[in-house]
């Protein structure tokens, strides 16, 4: 859906562009705005970028949708529990065993299919865009950017590292409650002959840097906290199995169900700054039931 946003400028400015530039507009929203003067609007008229902008006055930008779109996806209607709603984002708590996508023989129980569900019940229509991607099996925090302008500046923070991400693992063995945190640098690449499996690999990997501190163990298992400064595939499962502590109920890399049968993984915290607002995000998820039963 298209999205208009409205700004009382508090100074001046050479220009509406540098405006703009200071709201963390990227360069493909600023020419879609240049090649489109109809939707920048200053004081009731449309104006080209180069306008300049002065104390008091009234800057309308409308933000459009592109051609692209979200037709070949199938809505279908899912509890949802959604932690967090504004016109520019959503906020959910994922379950364990939902895709964010549709994949082959799932083509109608992904996250994108019951977000479309749940904005048609609404009377609107997006384009499915998930900003921290999470694998079928982990649960916890995601968030989707409901248009093109939040979507562009929040991947800029991806790619930038300015979205934080933390996360609890239950691993299996006994690790020290330090208190400390423990860095794990360790190269990954992908495994020989697979197309999905991924292996350390400190010759030919790629830079990969997990921080992990213990937050509780029972011997058998421990309940660890977790940042990542790299965002690589299945990153925290190979450093854990790496340093001998690899997550149980993980069909590709421990394949061990007596105590859990999926991945004990949880996104339970992000922060970031709003994409249109400026203001400084923070969401917490608690650790679901079957992760603290293990410890």
């Amino acid at each position: 859906m298209d999205r208009k946003i409205e700004y009382i400028i508090t100074e001046d400015y050479p220009t509406v562009k540098h405006y703009l530039r200071t709201r963390r507009y990227p360069r493909a929203i600023l020419m879609q705005l240049k090649e489109n003067e109809s939707q920048v609007i200053l004081n009731g008229a449309a104006v080209p970028l180069w306008k300049p902008l002065h104390f008091s006055d009234r800057l309308t930008i409308t933000i459009r949708e592109g051609a692209e779109g979200s037709d070949q996806l199938i809505p279908v209607e899912r509890d949802l529990k959604i932690v967090y709603e504004d016109q520019d984002l959503l906020v959910i708590d994922k379950p364990s065993g939902m895709s964010i996508h549709p994949s082959f023989n799932h083509y109608e129980d992904s996250l994108a299919n019951a977000v479309l569900a749940y904005f048609e019940k609404q009377g609107e229509s997006i384009i499915f865009r998930c900003i921290n991607r999470l694998d079928k099996e982990t649960s916890g925090l995601t968030l989707i950017a409901k248009n093109r302008l939040a979507a562009a500046i929040l991947g800029v923070d991806v790619k930038h590292r300015r979205l934080h991400r933390e996360y609890r693992a239950v691993v299996k063995g006994s690790l020290p409650m330090d208190g400390e945190w423990h860095k794990i640098d360790v190269p990954i690449g992908r495994k020989p002959g697979s197309a999905i499996l991924r292996q350390a690999d400190p010759e030919k990997g790629k830079a990969a840097l997990t921080c992990y501190r213990v937050i509780e163990t029972s011997g058998r298992y421990s309940l660890i906290q977790l940042r990542l400064e790299t965002g690589r595939t299945h990153q925290i499962r190979i450093h854990m199995g790496y340093i001998g502590h690899p997550l149980p109920g993980d069909y590709l890399y421990c394949p061990e169900y007596d105590d859990i049968h999926r991945v004990p993984l949880h996104s339970c915290r992000l922060e970031f700054t709003h994409p249109v607002t400026g203001e400084s995000m923070e969401f917490i998820s608690p650790v679901p039931e079957d992760m603290e039963r293990m410890v």
